[in-house]
């Protein structure tokens, strides 16, 4: 993106395209950065963070990579790959270390509204899984980021850190856990809508119930984004702002908008959404007993999303425990969106994409068919299969977010299933957008840090010493980053799950 220039008097510096995570990370690092920049942010529903930022459409994990197995694959050698883990890990280090600096700034309230320490666990079943959870131990906690990590084969210490997985048990069970108690639990809906609350106290224009149905690029290069106001009580027509940088932040929405700007690097690209379902409850005497996210292994063929975990989740202040999810299929986008959305996204450059993606994937969509045919007795079984003494009057189902995994062109196979997040930025910086799934919000910062060095490389180079002041382990790895003015040598655990390591 140029520095400013030319167009209209009304034109604005900046665009941003929904209401999560993603646009509130973006326009609070520019706010900061570059605070005469004005800034208009576009949600088309009523309020923010509705979507997959709602803190009951996500799992809430802090990913670290400290309990997800999907990021430690194992090789046809049986050696553990971690490097995937080491880069996740990194990821949600920047993310906490801007969060840090927002705190302790001011620019957000106490950290106890948003994060918690949240112990991270993984536990396996049967003697295969368990050689394997070892050899991933041994592999992981050799690794500076990783080496409080515990691991155990003892019953008798599983029942110590989450009681509710051996409590009538199969004694004969081959069974094993790892720990790390750095983990934490984080509220997105409430992060979003603190960052919101900073950057419209800070002259960002913030329009709810606005939906953009189109873009134009112009030829000065700053882009006509067309929108509707679609609240009951609208009194006018689509009106067009002229923006000099968009990025489309919408979710599972992205896809279809980046489609509308006709871009070329969204050329190929399709999604596949998958929907989902957990199991909740806020029995005190369950949530007592259970103080961790445990996450397990993944059925063959399943998303990365689909990976079975027990959570203990902290929603306004409230305590409860979630466990999912059940996997579906939804041929919408958004939670919200439209049944036509996977149909409407198809064209000419990307049908190739999605037919070889399905090809390659039938495993996935065995799994799918699976899930959906599952009665709710066979579904409550694999909760059991964690907590053998769960009981279904304690449990009440909800819907989770939409997700949207990312089909893209490959010479070979002609297209490919990404699973994870990726962005999308136009040659000339002038917009980008954010497609993809977990780990998603965890790693938002150094995702929307990737958007700022493509899209304003002229701006970058003068922005780097601030970055660096702002999240001291950037152009460093994580476990060589100086330490953080340490809230923690002061201050209550939610502070350390923000600032400390």
């Amino acid at each position: 993106m140029a520095t400013k220039k030319t167009s209209g008097q009304n034109t604005i510096d900046v665009a941003l395209i929904g209401g999560g995570i993603m646009s509130a990370t973006l326009g609070a690092l520019l706010k900061l950065l570059e605070p005469t920049w004005t800034i208009k942010v576009f949600e088309r529903l009523d309020a923010v963070a509705q979507e997959s930022s709602n803190p009951w459409n996500n799992a809430g994990t802090g990913h670290a990579a400290l309990c997800e197995l999907n990021y430690t694959p194992e090789k046809a050698d049986g050696t553990v790959e971690i490097a995937k883990a080491v880069a996740i890990n990194e990821q949600f280090e920047v993310s906490r270390e801007f969060w840090h600096h927002l705190l302790t700034g001011g620019h957000l309230p106490e950290p106890a509204r948003f994060i918690s320490h949240t112990p991270h666990m993984t536990f396996v079943r049967g003697a295969a899984n368990v050689d394997y959870l070892k050899r991933r131990f041994t592999a992981l906690s050799a690794h500076p980021l990783f080496s409080e990590l515990e691991f155990t084969d003892d019953p008798a210490v599983i029942a110590q850190w989450a009681p509710l997985l051996v409590l009538d048990r199969d004694g004969d069970e081959a069974v094993a856990a790892t720990r790390a108690t750095s983990g934490t639990d984080v509220d997105f809906g409430a992060l979003t809508t603190q960052l919101f609350d900073f950057l419209t106290a800070h002259d960002v224009e913030l329009n709810l119930q606005h939906e953009v149905n189109k873009l134009k690029k112009r030829k000065d290069g700053t882009w006509d984004v067309t929108v509707k106001d679609v609240s009951w009580n609208a009194t006018q027509g689509p009106r067009t702002v002229n923006a000099r940088f968009v990025f489309v932040g919408a979710g599972g929405g992205a896809l279809p908008l980046l489609q509308k700007a006709g871009i070329k690097e969204a050329k190929g690209y399709g999604g596949f959404p998958i929907s989902g379902e957990f199991l909740r409850t806020d029995n005190p005497e369950l949530v007592a007993q259970h103080q961790a996210k445990v996450y397990g292994k993944a059925d063959v063929g399943s998303p990365p999303m689909s990976v079975p975990h027990l959570d203990t989740r902290v929603v306004d202040g409230k305590t409860y425990l979630m466990f999912g999810p059940y996997a579906g299929f939804s041929p919408k986008y958004l939670k919200k969106g439209s049944l036509l959305d996977l149909f409407t996204s198809l064209r000419t450059h990307n049908i190739g994409s999605m037919l070889g993606a399905g090809l390659k994937n039938i495993d996935l969509t065995q799994y799918l068919i699976g899930q959906l045919v599952a009665s709710p007795e066979a579904k409550f079984t694999a909760l059991q299969a964690f907590m053998p003494t769960a009981h279904p009057k304690d449990w009440e189902k909800i819907t989770a977010g939409q997700r949207v995994q990312v089909i893209k062109k490959d010479p070979k196979k002609g297209g490919v299933l990404e699973f994870g997040t990726e962005v999308i930025a136009a040659a000339d910086g002038s917009i980008a957008g954010l497609l993809g799934a977990s780990p998603g919000a965890s790693t938002a910062v150094p995702a929307m840090i990737d958007v700022l060095e493509r899209c304003f490389p002229q701006q970058f180079a003068t922005w780097r010493p601030a970055l660096g002041a702002m999240i001291p382990s950037l152009g460093q790895a994580a476990w060589e980053a100086t330490e953080l003015d340490a809230l923690s040598a002061t201050a209550g655990p939610s502070e350390e799950a923000v600032g400390a390591r």
